[in-house]
């Protein structure tokens, strides 16, 4: 495991920082790969290490008393896991895993990461941004799951997904996208085969191929984009088009 400079890291948060602020995260910075299904926290667990993807992307999610999985949130290489670290939480009642791999990641120890956001105001500022918009993200995946159609919820994943990785293919079963929406498989299968006919996706054995960006984003409608435009406002720009 070897550090990064801040040229030659791809995550964006990390990226948005002023040099001399990330300087003092840059000693304490190591590099690693996150694989599939990798947890970056344990619910009820003290966070003793705080991740920065290069790539992939990570899922935030709450088990109820019956075993059911929801999705709270996510994020990529615009983000970092460590927002109950940066709350002085310490731990959360949640955890948070990879849902999609990131072949490079980098991390730092909580205590590391406090003592540097203790010494800048501004790297505390732009950290706690990003919390900021993983709360408006939260509410807004919550207002999805009220308003909108199960097409306009899963068009807004699949775009929310896309906007985090380079490739316009998203490794994705059935199985875990009904998980993170919390409905039916069989529901997220017949929505798949919806949208498929409208020329926005392909869908196959766990994969989902964008195909049409501009329709997708149409299907899903206001659903989309109050997030990564909150981003775009405080940090980096984020997203396709």
């Amino acid at each position: 495991m070897t550090s990064a400079s801040q040229a030659s890291t791809a995550n964006l948060l990390l990226r948005a920082l002023a040099p001399e602020d990330y300087a003092l995260l840059e000693p304490s910075l190591e590099r690693t790969h996150l694989p599939v299904r990798k947890h970056l926290f344990e619910r009820e667990t003290p966070i003793e290490r705080v991740y920065f993807p290069e790539g992939g992307i990570a899922s935030i999610v709450v088990d109820d008393e019956e075993g059911e999985t929801v999705e709270l949130g996510l994020f990529g290489r615009e983000g970092m896991s460590g927002a109950p670290v940066l709350l002085g939480a310490g731990k959360s009642p949640h955890r948070c895993f990879m849902q999609i791999e990131a072949a490079s990641s980098l991390h730092i120890a909580s205590d590391a990461l406090l003592a540097a956001s203790d010494q800048s105001p501004g790297l505390r500022r732009v950290l706690l941004q990003f919390v900021h918009v993983l709360a408006v993200q939260t509410a807004a995946t919550a207002m999805a799951n009220a308003h909108y159609q199960l097409a306009e919820r899963l068009a807004r994943w699949l775009l929310v997904c896309h906007d985090r990785v380079d490739s316009d293919r998203l490794e994705l079963t059935h199985e875990f996208m009904a998980q993170m929406l919390a409905v039916r498989r069989s529901g997220v299968t017949v929505t798949l085969h919806t949208l498929e006919g409208t020329g926005a996706i392909r869908s196959t054995r766990g994969l989902v191929t964008i195909l049409d960006r501009a329709r997708l984003r149409e299907i899903a409608g206001d659903s989309y984009g109050l997030a990564e435009r909150e981003y775009s406002r405080l940090i980096a720009p984020l997203g396709k088009g």
